[in-house]
């Protein structure tokens, strides 16, 4: 029964790999952090990892994640409505609402859940949703999950966005989704002009903050707090999967009564298992770290400023950032593999991102800033970078 359809997906992943398109997965052996140990490659420096405040291995929460386990138990096995929530899954709310100025927030077990559940509760078919053209696949694929109109924005483009908001004056509700810091590219939404154009057309607005949280704004309180539109933002969904500890879980804070019918009808959350406690109890303490001092953050952007400006002054193509990301375009496919591949042997773990990832012809390494970086660690890498990129004529 199998035969036809086998023969059909060996020469789907042929043909991938042919493009040069083929994902290959390396192994860590070690606890994520600035040096990791890769299976068959021994130690090596890691910059491609969402680990923006250097959380993920840090002791506090290690042992507050332990004794969270010793307190109540290694997971849940259901879902709240039917067998309850802890009180410190109340408690780790609070401090995501405290920490957004949010009235309530909702937990689910990853950000892809919370984007993938929260239009299909708040917009029927006479509603608009008018989405940036690079969000995530997550929001995408919530969009596709629901029967409203849909209107898709350039990057950030608030001419494209106005006419937009024009066309959706005819459905009843109208809700502007973005990204606050874009994956790819590092850029972050102009929040203010959206919102500015969201009280001039009478729209929601919801804003993904997983790569912004931790990161961007004088503390690093996200898109809020660099543009200061506390109030002003109805939605923001976010993950505790990377600058907050890098561990697993998601949710969606915002407006009472939009998080109380997500707690009604929201279907990932209904129907899948409560965050386990060991990652409910290192959260609430990382959220506790995070108000005694702003130490991480600063250093984290004195980071992407050094790697950055040398990389520039290197000659190579950067994309504008204002994030933890720094976009090192080399525009083929092919070329980024190989590129990617050679770092790895200068001992600087990397990845290469192409189609569909990003858009054809926009092929680029995508490096990622660490506060557990330090300068030893961006001089290696930038050294390498430079070697390479003249090596495969990326540089002169």
């Amino acid at each position: 029964m199998y035969g036809k359809m086998k023969d059909f997906l060996a020469q789907e992943l042929k043909s991938i790999e042919e493009a040069g398109l083929y994902k290959r997965e390396r192994t860590i052996t070690s606890p994520q952090q600035a040096e990791i140990t890769v299976k068959d490659k021994g130690k090596i420096l890691n910059f491609c990892a969402n680990n923006y405040l250097g959380l993920s291995d840090n002791p506090r929460l290690i042992e507050t994640a332990k004794k969270a386990m010793d307190d109540r138990g290694f997971g849940m096995s259901s879902v709240r409505f039917i067998c309850g929530k802890q009180d410190i899954h109340e408690e780790l709310e609070k401090a995501i609402s405290d920490y957004f100025k949010t009235e309530d927030t909702i937990l689910y077990a990853a950000c892809f859940d919370a984007n993938g559940g929260v239009f299909e509760p708040l917009m029927g078919l006479e509603d608009a949703i008018i989405s940036d053209s690079l969000n995530h696949a997550s929001i995408i694929d919530g969009v596709r999950l629901n029967r409203a109109k849909r209107y898709r924005y350039a990057n950030a483009d608030m001419k494209e966005l106005e006419e937009c908001l024009q066309k959706a004056q005819e459905q009843r509700f109208r809700i502007i989704v973005t990204d606050g810091v874009f994956s790819m590219d590092g850029n972050v939404a102009p929040m203010d002009k959206i919102c500015d154009l969201a009280e001039k057309y009478d729209a929601l607005v919801m804003v993904d903050e997983c790569h912004s949280a931790g990161v961007v704004g004088k503390t690093g309180h996200g898109v809020s707090e660099l543009f200061n539109t506390y109030g002003r933002v109805d939605i923001y969904t976010g993950t505790l999967g990377k600058a907050f500890g890098g561990g697993i879980g998601g949710f969606t804070t915002g407006r009472k009564e939009i998080i109380d019918l997500l707690r009604q009808r929201s279907r990932p959350y209904l129907f899948s298992n409560s965050i386990p406690p060991a990652i409910v109890g290192a959260s609430i303490e990382m959220f506790k770290m995070l108000k005694e001092s702003n130490e991480l953050h600063d250093k984290l952007v004195r980071n992407v400023e050094y790697f950055r400006t040398k990389m520039m002054d290197a000659g190579f193509d950067i994309k504008p950032t204002q994030s933890a990301i720094c976009a090192v375009m080399l525009y083929d496919a092919k070329l980024s593999q190989n590129f990617a591949s050679r770092m790895q042997d200068e001992g600087i773990f990397v990845t290469g991102f192409y189609y569909p990832v990003v858009p054809k012809d926009q092929a680029r390494i995508r490096v990622q800033l660490s506060a557990r970086h330090e300068i030893e660690h961006l001089d290696k890498a930038i050294a390498a970078f430079i070697k390479v990129g003249k090596e495969l004529k990326v540089l002169k």
